[in-house]
């Protein structure tokens, strides 16, 4: 069980990692397409290269229409594709300034009390962003340059989001039997296994 739920969880890392380089270069060719049409536009080009320039914005070189959109997209849906990897391995942010005194099992305790409550509140944030999935899929809303519909935005997330809900599901589990048999079950951040 425990393999599948390391490779579901590391397929949809890889997913979501797959989709921020494909924003990152849509990103730099928009930044650079803007940068160059505003030299193009610059009164050097315009009174000495006017055929020159006119040419290259001819072809179309400009900010890439929608950048902003997809980029809206994709990164929500990475910021869900990242989750159940950061989940299975304990790496979310933590501030143990006083559990590090606390003994081993007391923290196996504490630990398996936040997964539990994690767990819960990413089952209720991605049963939110099904209902609005839901909502614009009813009202058919698209966005406002590339008109694709919003909900498609949604449904990509929450795809990652299930995954999510079923990793935070099991290392829930997981960290109760640790607490329970005291020793360690799960890979950590801390290099612990």
């Amino acid at each position: 069980m425990h393999r599948l739920i390391q490779s579901l969880a590391r397929l949809t890392a890889l997913a979501g990692g797959f989709v921020l380089i494909v924003l990152i270069v849509l990103t730099s060719l928009s930044i650079i397409g803007r940068s160059v049409n505003k030299l193009l536009h610059n009164d050097f080009f315009q009174q000495k290269m006017t055929g020159f320039s006119q040419a290259l914005l001819d072809l179309g070189i400009g900010e890439i229409n929608g950048s902003y959109e997809l980029l809206e997209a994709g990164v929500a849906f990475a910021i869900f594709s990242f989750l159940p990897l950061c989940q299975l391995y304990g790496a979310h942010a933590t501030v143990d300034v006083f559990t590090a005194a606390l003994p081993v099992r007391a923290n196996r305790w504490i630990a398996a009390f936040w997964e539990i409550v994690l767990a819960l509140v990413l089952a209720l944030i991605i049963w939110r962003l099904y209902e609005g999935m839901q909502r614009y899929m009813g009202n058919g809303e698209t966005t406002l340059f590339l008109q694709f519909p919003v909900w498609w935005a949604y449904a990509a997330s929450f795809a990652a989001g299930v995954v999510t809900c079923i990793v935070a599901a099991y290392c829930a589990v997981m960290r109760l039997l640790e607490a329970v048999q005291n020793h360690s079950i799960l890979p950590s951040e801390h290099g612990e296994h």
